[in-house]
């Protein structure tokens, strides 16, 4: 997998393609929505969602204390009120992201590798 440089270039993503980065559905950003108000993706008249850099920074952390974590919506919703672990939150899910997309990057090459 090659790195995308011109991804840093986007101000907004749609709710597809924050979904499909987190590993949500739809549905579930929906639903995270109304439990987390610091989720709120700009909407246009239309009613389409646009999602901003830290929109999915907070999502990744929600999806870190909710699914890896393991903590339900009010446990995690009481972890962003308190403040504190959330840094510690957003860290870890930042290192995952990093440790999975070298993860990918070493699979790639190991299957280069073996065709040579």
């Amino acid at each position: 997998m090659a790195l995308n440089l011109n991804k840093d270039l986007k101000m907004y993503y749609s709710i597809k393609e924050v979904a499909k980065e987190i590993g949500v559905t739809e549905t579930t950003l929906r639903y995270w929505e109304t439990v987390f108000p610091q989720v709120s993706p700009y909407k246009g008249a239309n009613g389409v969602r646009r999602y901003t850099k830290d929109d999915i920074k907070t999502l990744r952390t929600v999806y870190h204390l909710v699914k890896e974590r393991g903590l339900t919506l009010s446990g995690a919703k009481k972890q962003f009120k308190a403040g504190g672990p959330k840094e510690s939150a957003e860290t870890n899910s930042e290192v995952i992201d990093r440790l999975k997309a070298v993860k990918e990057e070493l699979l790639a090459l190991k299957e280069q590798l073996d065709i040579i």
